[in-house]
């Protein structure tokens, strides 16, 4: 495609930010400049990058750490992001079964990393091995072991001589998302098999799903001073490579000119932390940032009165929910937990914040899950007299129920949390809204964690991507110490061992009828919503996965 020469002026006036317009200007230099990298930069106002501070899925399984990685990391399966969501090659160009526990994958010709090495097998290994991964866990089903460990108990057995040592929580992480993965094996420079202890039909999800099939250079890892530095600058074969990290303030990322999937169409991609809306939308508007994110609909109509700007997104793969702590005193019964479900008026949630641009779904699923969707099943339904006499025959005291919140690191999650408080006000609950900082003041341990907002993602087309990751026996909220019920688990082992569709269909149904309505570990609000600011110039697609996708096929800037 030719690049239009666009002046400074042009460029700003088409909404651009004064970087990306004197990117444009450059055009218009002398021939001898011809060499220089006149690739535009683009500028994205977030409001934040990531969590913990680290750059890598093994410690950031968030939706905005979802929303970078994919730019920064390469897998061996990607999904078609901006289509249907089927697998795609990555660095693998082709895969196949050899039986229920094992994946054979021929790795592409040509692949580079960040630092201009060739990824090899070796790499592939490497970076599913236990001195990345998995530490000194064993995967299930591997002399007896039948839950992995937990971020507390687990050690890495790595020293300096073999590389950063791992923090504790990596590889319970990494056997949170792949349980019972025994080992890789190098059949040739271009082949590897990913064996399995038990049987598991997911494997190919998994290796699909952002956050656990990252590939890594290997070279680069060992080579880290600590596991920190490295994840501040992780080495990867993504399109884009890490320049510059600040946390709680900048992210610039660079083109990587070999990524395989073709060079990228900008030179840089900058994630500047702008918390609050309104600064985000007046920068948009003033052409310091070309795209913003996590608008709420009432400022669409603000972004979209001044014709040069549009608000691109919508539902995506993941359901915002609250969850129950059932070891706090006022939680244990689980007919309180029943009640919090049926006060809550879902659709008067929808309407009223989100103008109807989103649905209740039914439950924690999915129908991209296809067969393994169970049609009949829905969220507790809104009945406040229900709510009522279940708060009536609980025995319920009056006692304060602790209901942890962020502010507003969900669009939207302040309103949404006082319209619930008085929701359950109306059923005879009183609950206490309590507004934390981070993360780790919502998720600690003590006698005050009652009830906590959240949202839970399905990164692949099973089951197993979300109830049995978040709410299983080594998921979060159990390994957290909230929530367990042995009949769930039990059921958990069966959806992810079992070859048998209909047998993990019911086994399913079942678990849903037990975490959603018998003895509730969670209830679903909603599904979550994304929505972006961008000039109409630029033509970009969003994606249902969280990923803000920059790579050349995705992207056009005016005059391409």
């Amino acid at each position: 495609m030719k690049l239009l020469t666009l002046s400074r002026r042009a460029a700003l006036a088409l909404g651009l930010s004064a970087a990306t317009a004197a990117s444009f200007a450059a055009l218009a230099g002398p021939a001898k400049a011809a060499e220089a990298d006149n690739r535009p930069t683009i500028t994205v106002a977030v409001q934040q990058v990531v969590n913990s501070g680290a750059l890598t899925p093994l410690r950031e399984q968030s939706n905005v750490g979802a929303r970078v990685f994919p730019m920064i990391y390469a897998p061996l399966i990607e999904l078609d992001r901006q289509g249907d969501l089927s697998p795609q090659p990555g660095i693998a160009e082709s895969w196949r079964r050899i039986d229920d526990r094992t994946i054979e994958l021929t790795l592409r010709e040509g692949a580079t990393f960040h630092n201009g090495e060739p990824v090899t097998a070796e790499d592939v290994a490497f970076s599913f091995g236990p001195e990345r991964m998995f530490g000194d866990t064993k995967p299930l089903g591997v002399d007896g072991q039948t839950e992995t460990i937990t971020a507390d108990e687990s050690k890495s057995v790595l020293g300096a001589a073999t590389g950063p040592e791992l923090p504790p929580e990596v590889p319970a992480i990494a056997r949170r998302l792949w349980p019972s993965l025994k080992e890789v094996q190098i059949v040739d420079d271009r082949t590897v098999r990913f064996v399995n202890a038990v049987p598991d039909l997911t494997m190919e999800g998994r290796l699909a799903r952002s956050g656990s099939s990252e590939i890594v250079s290997k070279k680069a890892f060992l080579a880290a001073k600590d596991w920190a530095s490295w994840a501040q600058a992780p080495v990867s074969a993504g399109p884009f490579k890490v320049k510059e990290f600040k946390p709680d303030n900048v992210l610039v990322l660079e083109a990587h000119d070999g990524y395989y999937g073709g060079k990228p169409s900008v030179k840089e991609v900058r994630y500047v932390v702008v918390p609050e809306v309104s600064a985000r939308v007046n920068g948009l508007l003033s052409g310091d940032y070309e795209f913003v994110t996590d608008i709420p609909p009432d400022q669409i109509a603000t972004v979209e009165a001044d014709q040069k700007f549009e608000i691109v997104g919508g539902p995506v793969l993941n359901h915002r929910l609250i969850v129950f702590d059932k070891n706090h005193p006022q939680l244990a019964n689980p007919k309180i937990r029943q009640a919090l479900t049926h006060a809550i008026d879902r659709n008067a949630i929808v309407e009223a914040l989100w103008g109807g641009r989103t649905s209740v779904p039914a439950g924690l699923q999915w129908e991209y899950y296809a067969d393994m969707f169970v049609d009949d099943w829905a969220v507790p339904e809104y009945d406040l007299e229900k709510a009522k006499q279940l708060v009536a025959e609980s025995g319920y005291d009056g006692s304060p129920i602790p209901f942890r919140v962020l502010n507003n690191y969900y669009t939207n999650q302040v309103l949404t949390s006082q319209i619930l408080a008085e929701m359950w006000k109306e059923a005879g609950l009183n609950v206490d809204l309590q507004m934390k900082e981070n993360w780790q003041q919502i998720m600690e341990k003590n006698g005050d964690r009652a009830i906590r907002d959240w949202s839970n993602s399905a990164p692949f087309s099973d089951p197993v991507s979300s109830l049995v990751n978040q709410h299983g026996p080594n998921g979060v909220q159990q390994q957290l110490g909230e929530w367990t019920n042995a009949e769930f688990n039990t059921l958990s082992d069966v959806l992810e061992k079992s070859t048998d569709p209909a047998e993990r269909k019911a086994a399913f149904a079942r678990m849903l009828e037990i975490a959603e309505r018998e003895d509730p570990a969670f209830t679903v609000l909603h599904r979550n919503v994304v929505f972006y600011g961008k000039p109409k110039a630029i033509d970009w697609k969003w994606s249902p996965t969280f990923a803000m996708d920059f790579r050349a096929d995705n992207i056009r800037m005016p005059g391409e």
